[in-house]
């Protein structure tokens, strides 16, 4: 393949390291003091959830 070919550089958004989704950790602490563990899940702001930078958009190739 050639970079003719390719159609344009993808470049992975460093924020979501290429996934397009974040996942934070989470703790709350419930009515009977037990501490409840989850994880959520969300689309990256910075590349919109596509895990690349499309051309000419800042942050971009």
């Amino acid at each position: 393949m050639s970079d003719a070919t390719l159609g344009f550089k993808r470049t992975p958004c460093p924020d979501c390291n290429g996934t397009g989704e974040l996942r934070i950790d989470s703790e709350n602490i419930t009515e009977d003091f037990e501490v409840e563990k989850q994880t959520v899940i969300t689309e990256c702001p910075r590349c919109l959830g596509l895990a690349f930078f499309p051309p000419g958009v800042p942050g971009g190739a």
